[in-house]
């Protein structure tokens, strides 16, 4: 299966950071982005819920014939890790454990800082995984549950969502962090907003660099195309959501995008 296409699944836009960072890392390779718009947002349904849509977006993927799944999503995610219950006929990759192995590694104070939806942040799967690299690391959250909407609105630059960023912020930037993950693939949309209010002595940690990085060294495709092909599937389409997508991909084209039932 060393030519099958890499699956993406997140429950909207913030997945294309992956897939941009991954389609960099990765260029011969091809994707299928899943991007359950739907059903958008899972950062504020119960985890049940979201492991329910995690296997079902897993197993449509898989039905796809991937040779591999980034869960691109924190919520989903932070529903994965640990459980090793789990079976997939694929590897599966989650984002939360590459960023927090990254945020320790960038931090010097060991004083980090966490930016989720509530689902990751209620979970404490960051926490927990930064906990288990680092025991004498310090760790503040903070759930930010009105970032996703913002984002998917297209608003990244609108002077509300700027105050929205300054309120969420402010508590983690009075603990004195020195590094700050951006804990769902939406949030490097706001990375400009975000250091404005962190401040330039504060490290933005983005998971998806980390991702790329991790299956560069784990993929391989001995059938390579000069240039590889990205499929790009939605639950449900809207018109700003193809404007954002295209302005987040540049300078990569943007492909058709073709709406499914799951």
């Amino acid at each position: 299966m060393s030519s099958a296409p890499i699956g993406l699944f997140d429950s909207g836009i913030g997945g294309l950071t992956v897939l941009k960072s991954v389609r960099a890392q990765l260029p011969h390779e091809n994707f299928i982005y899943l991007g359950d718009t739907a059903r958008l947002p899972y950062g504020s349904k119960s985890p049940e819920t979201i492991m329910r849509y995690l296997q079902q977006n897993i197993n449509f993927l898989v039905d796809r014939r991937v040779k591999s799944v980034v869960v691109a999503c924190n919520s989903a995610s932070s529903v994965l890790v640990g459980r090793s219950d789990l079976k997939f006929s694929v590897p599966v990759y989650n984002v939360i454990e590459p960023g927090a192995q990254v945020a320790v590694d960038t931090s010097k104070t060991k004083r980090i800082g966490v930016l989720g939806t509530r689902a990751t942040i209620a979970g404490g799967a960051y926490q927990q995984a930064i906990a288990k690299i680092s025991p004498d690391a310090e760790v503040f959250v903070q759930a930010c549950p009105l970032l996703v909407p913002l984002v998917e609105e297209g608003w990244d630059t609108d002077p509300i969502t700027n105050l929205v960023v300054y309120r969420y912020l402010q508590p983690l930037v009075a603990k004195q962090i020195d590094t700050l993950i951006l804990g769902c693939t939406h949030y490097p949309f706001l990375r400009d907003a975000i250091g404005r209010v962190a401040g330039p002595t504060v490290q933005l940690v983005d998971s998806a660099q980390a991702i790329a990085k991790m299956l560069e060294a784990d993929s391989k495709n001995e059938e390579a195309q000069p240039d590889g092909q990205i499929e790009l599937l939605v639950t449900d389409s809207s018109p700003s959501f193809q404007e954002v997508a295209a302005r987040l991909m540049s300078p990569y084209k943007l492909p058709a995008i073709q709406q499914i039932d799951l």
